[in-house]
């Protein structure tokens, strides 16, 4: 084939760097020459291309299996690589120069066009080959310190003013940086054209609003990227906001074009005279497929990234779909923690599969492309290892969603014990709206009432001509044995309570204080050296006297709360019983157990030797600090 000079003398008048082709599709710029004195015209047969000119070549550069045969000068004097060589006289009497270039991005094609451009003729700049000249400039060093629009600036600005803003465009340099690695990467190339069609993508209202049915413009151009782009793409629209559900359709395309299709029914079979059941797995698409280690390789990376940018929302994929990526994953061995994930995923949307999308072939693909049983015991057809896990996530899930619910119910449920409380005050607030609202929230979200004995305290306080009947009825919403230690002990001093609740909460304080007892006392199995060592102190054996006071005196409250009770109950048969139940309940309340407790609440005293209220709170006070 043979080039000559017939573009450059047909420029004829001024022309912008810049000019476009013919065809909107075949977008292109064609660099004018500034003077062509070197070469008359070039010449490419069988593996080498020549540069026909009055001046001997100089210098052969190999490209791969292309030998060109050029002239050092051109080279020199725009490539900031090619000036720093150290260049070796060639062997050959006719060249000075011999140079290979390993491994130069966009191959002989792209080196030819390179030295088009350095020896001053016009080249055509085109979404096709921008990022291989790209590319190549950069290995070149051809920047403006050699020479003023030179080939680095020139695609530069080409990529800005004419790529980027252009879809097709973006598309069609993205392809052409499959074989650029890594230099596309490290010139932000790939990254660039990633942004560019991810801002595209987010101005279509259909993947930030209305409807998934009108987004798929764009599904087609992508899925024909390679999976590395494509998870770039895909990770910059997330970044953008879009809709999960649009990624994951765009992601279910993908795996639609790029993954094999997988048909699994079972087949009688007759062997030896009996009948069995064999599983007949077909796997076909468009794409060539074909039993070598390089195409399971393939396969399994696409799994793996594909796997790796599905959106956490269950709204994102289908059951369907990720049951279908399971079954790929675990034919083609994909990363045992990327399949426990999908299994994960799987368990969280369980409800929405069928039986037949749970047939998960127990099969996986040899390097040789032939399917072997993958199970390590019983040769099963399909493999009920994986259901059985996708059940249990299932269930762990269940149970997950089911605790983080309660816990905000817990979290709702205090806060409202904290409203009433603050509405309480409220003197025109009904008891029925009160009682409503204490009983809109089901009574196990409360692990303790101390809020809610604040609030109905506190609407007593601010109520004080409540009737009794009232008082009881606001009452009864709250559990006593759901009352802390001290909540209790404030609740039987608190003359705003009714009777019935001032027994309650009597009994339940007991109760707590026996537990907080038995608690603190040495275990009858605890060795000598630990019990002598509990009671060696002055302290603890003051502290077993203090709660030895505190069991006589709550054996004494029980004896009278038992008469008290009894007394009560004998009340509603004779009428005639109410002086002594009268006289028997001023004696429990003129008793020194109340008046101490009240007379150190009034005057501020917490004498223990004498006050058993202030014993109490002291022993407590000891206690937490041992």
């Amino acid at each position: 084939m043979k080039k000559t000079l017939q573009r450059a003398h047909q420029m004829g008048s001024p022309r912008s760097d810049f000019d476009l082709g013919e065809h909107d599709l075949d977008q292109s710029i064609a660099i004018p020459a500034k003077f062509a004195t070197i070469a008359d015209s070039f010449e490419k047969k069988e593996q080498s291309w020549f540069v026909i000119s009055q001046t001997p070549t100089d210098l052969t550069i190999k490209v791969a299996d292309i030998t060109f045969y050029a002239h050092k000068h051109p080279l020199v004097s725009r490539s900031g690589y090619m000036s720093r060589l150290n260049l070796q006289p060639s062997p050959n009497s006719n060249i000075k120069y011999d140079l290979k270039l390993d491994n130069f991005p966009g191959g002989p094609e792209t080196f030819e066009i390179v030295l088009i451009f350095c020896y001053g003729l016009p080249v055509d700049l085109t979404p096709t080959n921008v990022a291989q000249l790209r590319c190549a400039s950069e290995f070149l060093e051809m920047t403006e310190e050699y020479e003023d629009g030179n080939l680095i600036a020139k695609t530069e600005a080409f990529l800005t003013f004419m790529v980027f803003s252009s879809w097709r465009n973006t598309i069609t340099v993205l392809k052409s940086c499959e074989s650029l690695s890594p230099w596309a990467e490290n010139l932000q190339i790939v990254r660039r054209c990633s942004d560019s069609i991810a801002w595209k993508v987010s101005r279509d209202n259909s993947t930030v609003g209305e409807s998934i049915d009108d987004e798929g413009w764009w599904f087609t151009d992508v899925s024909s990227l390679r999976i590395d782009h494509f998870v770039r793409i895909i990770t910059a629209i997330r970044a953008k906001r879009a809709k999960p559900e649009i990624v994951g359709a765009c992601i279910m395309h993908y795996a639609e074009k790029q993954l094999p299709g997988m048909d699994i029914e079972l087949e009688d079979q007759e062997g030896n005279g009996q009948g069995s059941m064999e599983l007949q797995l077909g796997i076909s698409n468009g794409r060539r497929q074909e039993g070598c280690i390089g195409h399971n390789k393939e396969q399994r990376l696409v799994i793996e990234s594909l796997v790796s940018i599905v959106p956490p929302q269950k709204e994102a994929v289908s059951c369907k779909f990720l049951l279908w990526l399971l079954k790929m994953a675990m034919l083609y061995s994909v990363t045992p923690a990327l399949v426990s994930e999908l299994e994960k995923r799987v368990g969280m949307v369980l409800e929405e599969a069928n039986a037949k999308d749970l047939l998960i072939p127990n099969l996986k693909r040899g390097d040789d492309g032939k399917f072997i049983n993958s199970s390590s015991g019983e040769c099963t057809m399909y493999n009920v290892d994986a259901i059985q896990r996708i059940v249990e996530y299932f269930l762990m899930h269940e149970q997950q969603q089911q605790e983080q619910q309660t816990c905000e119910k817990l979290v709702v449920g205090k806060l409202l014990d904290s409203y009433l409380a603050e509405i309480a005050r409220d003197p025109n607030l009904s008891i029925a709206k009160f009682q409503f609202l204490a009983e809109s929230m089901p009574t196990n979200t409360r692990t303790c009432d101390d809020g809610l004995y604040r609030a109905i305290d506190t609407y007593l306080k601010t109520h004080p001509s409540l009737a009794e009947h009232d008082r009881r009825r606001l009452c009864k919403l709250m559990n006593c044995e759901k009352l802390s230690l001290d909540a209790c002990m404030h609740a039987a001093q608190n003359d705003r309570l009714p009777l019935r609740t001032v027994l309650q909460v009597l009994f339940s304080e007991q109760a707590k204080m026996r537990a907080a007892i038995e608690e603190k006392e040495p275990k009858p199995n605890m060795g000598i050296p630990e019990q002598e060592s509990w009671s060696s102190t002055k302290e603890m054996r003051s502290m077993k006297e203090e709660l030895h006071k505190v069991k006589t005196m709550m054996a004494e409250l029980q004896r009278d709360y038992s008469e008290l009770q009894q007394e009560f109950e004998k009340l509603n048969i004779k009428q005639r019983s109410l002086s002594r139940w009268s006289s028997k309940w001023k004696k429990l309340k003129s008793s020194t157990f109340f008046n101490e407790k009240m007379d150190g609440e009034e005057t501020g005293e917490t004498q223990e030797s004498q006050n058993p209220v202030g014993c109490r709170v002291n022993c407590r006070r000891r206690l937490s600090m041992s």
